[in-house]
């Protein structure tokens, strides 16, 4: 479980990010949502270390990160899994190479014990076949499939996704979701997730955290969404040609029940 309390960050006289707390538990798909420019990033980069809040604390499962010295950030580190917006591939690696990076890095077991590590990853997200070919050679589901797989690699407790579906097509998009999910779930992380995609909210919003304009807005799951009442969540939602047809639809099956 992460929790954020009071959390603010300035840049200078700008003030990004005003007194946001939440919890984000373990076993769920835990997404931030808002517009460009509403904080969302800034709070992801904070809650994993490239940037230091102003005030406030981050709790990851009661110890505070803020307050770590360098060498418990390092140690903590270790409990993470990263997927980035584009995948983030070592271009002159394998597929094999690119997930056997992070236990090259860290991992204290045998040469054997980290293969054997990285090709169950890369069996989990279906990519055995693949272990010998360079990212240039596989499409842009695939590598991120290649980044899951890396992500999951260390066996995380925290897991950070931020846009995975960047630049991919729905169906595709809709295969990461379901994968992230089912990794989320199978191995109790805390699955943190960036997106704008309003595919992901209805697919997978256990628990939604809306920001806006630096604050926290609204919070609450996907069932909940549609009937929020929040001005600004509906004005950010129902921008998106599917929300509206969702709603349309929920409207019109209530006048002809009447």
């Amino acid at each position: 479980m992460i929790e954020i309390k009071n959390l603010c960050k300035s840049f200078g006289a700008k003030q990004v990010l005003k007194n946001i707390s939440s919890v984000f538990e373990n076993g769920k798909t835990n997404l931030i949502i808002g517009q460009s420019g509403s904080g969302k990033t800034v709070l992801m980069n904070c809650l994993v270390g490239l940037l230091e809040p102003t005030t406030g604390e981050v709790l990851y499962d009661d110890r505070n990160f803020v307050s770590m010295s360098k060498k418990e950030r390092t140690l903590l580190r270790r409990e993470m899994g990263m997927i980035f917006q584009g995948a983030a591939l070592f271009d002159s690696m394998t597929v094999m190479e690119n997930v056997m990076f992070p236990l090259d890095m860290f991992s204290p077991g045998t040469l054997r014990d980290r293969r054997k590590r990285a090709l169950f990853c890369l069996d989990r997200v279906n990519l055995i076949d693949a272990i010998d070919k360079y990212p240039g050679e596989i499409s842009g589901g695939m590598q991120k499939r290649v980044a899951i797989a890396r992500a999951i690699a260390m066996n995380p407790q925290y897991l950070f996704c931020d846009e995975p579906n960047s630049g991919l097509d729905p169906k595709t998009s809709l295969v990461i979701d379901k994968l992230i999910h089912e990794i989320t779930q199978e191995f109790n992380t805390t699955t943190i997730i960036n997106t704008h995609d309003m595919n992901s909210v209805m697919g997978i919003g256990e628990h939604i955290l809306f920001i806006h304009q630096g604050r926290n807005e609204w919070e609450g799951t996907k069932e909940q969404v549609l009937t929020a009442g929040n001005e600004q969540l509906n004005s950010f939602i129902f921008a998106s040609d599917l929300f509206r047809k969702v709603k349309n639809a929920e409207l019109n099956n209530a006048q002809e029940s009447k």
